[in-house]
């Protein structure tokens, strides 16, 4: 094992929406958690390219609202968390990466820090993972390095990186970076394609903590100082960390590279040779996606007949997504939402969720199915005055004693044992068994059981929005509203 004071500690970022990847990827349940490519998340995927020998645990900088999530899919990879750090709002990356550094440099002084997105794909993470090893020497000499990627098309959604020294075959070799370019035009993009001396910028870098307060502290003194008093006021809230939310409301809203990589020295790049994505847009997943016959990439109970060069994805069993026809179309159907698009406007679909939110609209933020520290449920049928539910609850989990002054509720078990509390009485309830919760009281629901429990929940009343729940206790210390 490798001494503590030469492991890489790896901090994934969980701050983003995805929303370019609307209908799939919602405020509610972004991109970062979700399978698109595989049996794993985006996320689990980066933590997983992280872990092992020579990195320590990670730190994870991710919303409150997503807290328990992040525990779970680390614990499905058997992955234990350093540190798991609760955002009070989003502030872009600048500051996400400043309280990162000041938790950690607090646990391991000076310790190596290896910052990046959740929501990546590198296939070939042991290549990655060497070129993260090639950049330590220069990072443990105080550089800050970026890690960039070898382009294979005029990009125009990316930044750029411009190396100082031509490169033959892009082999992970720490140089100079000479600057950073914003995303162009696509004539800019040509010419830096062409030209053979720039990457792509990944949003990836490797630095000491020593290194970057230094940078932040010279830089962007703006940041740092609200950061480091929401850091020392932060409140341990179960196994996380609560960053305080007074003085990070006065946080800017800005990124690393506005903050300090484009005015700092002491910058190194690292090409990365590898396949690499950030899952960005629509178009991005279809061009990684294997192809079919005629380039049409087909996810989900999908028919393509005649079409070329397309992506068509269902994501309910019970739906079928069929096009006829069709060239350069991105087509996704979920069951509240449809998306269908021309290829080369794929970015612009962020338009498409500000044109919904504008309207009231809540398929623009929030998913059919909402995830909870103890399982998920979804809404099947809703009407004026009732609503019915799918709820289904992990084994060993258990649900708040809450109350509702607007709603009763009738729940009928369809799979497993739920162990119920109404006011003072506790009663077991099996398949094909109900129990009726009265308007006002106390109740609670438990999965004793080693298999998931599944129930149908019926509610009536005048009033059915999620924050109307009064919490006594919680085990997930979630506090009163609609998510705690």
């Amino acid at each position: 094992m490798a001494p503590l004071s030469d492991l890489i500690h790896p901090v994934l970022l969980c701050g983003g929406s995805g929303t370019r990847l609307w209908p799939l990827s919602r405020k509610s349940y972004p991109k970062q958690f979700a399978r698109l490519t595989g049996d794993e998340s985006l996320y689990q995927a980066s933590a997983r390219r992280l872990s092992g020998a020579g990195f320590a645990a990670p730190t994870v900088v991710a919303a409150s609202d997503f807290r328990f999530v992040v525990i779970e899919q680390l614990a499905a990879l058997k992955i234990q968390p350093g540190c798991v750090l609760i955002e009070p709002e989003a502030r872009n990356t600048a500051g996400a990466i400043a309280a990162a550094a000041l938790a950690l440099e607090a646990r391991r002084p000076g310790a190596l820090m290896l910052v990046a997105p959740s929501d990546h794909v590198i296939p070939d993470a042991d290549r990655f993972r060497a070129a993260v090893q090639a950049a330590a020497p220069a990072a443990r000499a105080g550089q800050i390095v970026t890690f960039g990627i070898r382009p294979d098309r005029p990009e125009t959604g990316y930044g750029w990186l411009e190396l100082s020294t031509p490169t033959a075959d892009f082999a992970p070799e720490p140089q100079p970076l000479r600057s950073f370019v914003e995303k162009p035009d696509l004539a800019t993009a040509e010419r830096l394609l062409s030209g053979g001396m720039h990457l792509w910028n990944a949003g990836i870098f490797l630095f000491t903590t020593t290194a970057i307060l230094e940078a932040l502290e010279r830089h962007a003194p703006e940041v740092l100082a609200p950061v480091r008093q929401a850091v020392e006021a932060a409140e341990k809230d179960l196994s996380f960390t609560r960053l305080a939310p007074g003085p990070w409301a006065d946080l800017p809203d800005i990124s690393i590279d506005y903050a300090v990589m484009e005015r700092a020295e002491n910058l190194t790049v690292v090409p990365y040779a590898g396949a690499w994505s950030d899952l960005g847009d629509w178009q991005a997943v279809w061009r990684d996606a294997p192809p079919q016959e005629g380039g049409v990439v087909l996810s989900g109970p999908a028919t393509a007949i005649d079409c070329h060069d397309s992506l068509l994805q269902a994501t309910n069993a019970a739906q079928q997504l069929v096009g006829i026809g069709l060239t350069d179309i991105i087509a996704v159907a979920m069951p509240d939402a449809v998306l269908v698009a021309h290829k080369d406007r794929a970015q612009e679909v962020k338009r498409a969720v500000a044109a919904l939110k504008a309207k009231g609209v809540e398929q623009a933020e929030t998913l059919p199915r909402d995830y909870r520290p103890w399982g998920w449920y979804e809404s099947l049928v809703k009407g004026p005055r009732f609503q019915v539910k799918r709820i289904v609850v992990t084994p060993g989990a258990t649900l708040s004693l809450q109350s509702h002054h607007h709603r009763a509720e009738h729940w009928i078990v369809v799979e497993g044992t739920a162990k119920v509390t109404i006011d003072n009485q506790v009663t077991l309830v099996t398949e094909n068994q109900s129990v009726y919760i009265p308007l006002g009281a106390r109740h609670r629901m438990e999965n004793p059981g080693k298999v998931p429990l599944t129930l149908i929940e019926v509610q009536t009343g005048a009033y059915l929005g999620e924050d109307d729940i009064i919490r006594y206790e919680d085990v997930y210390a979630r506090g009163q509203g609609a998510r705690g």
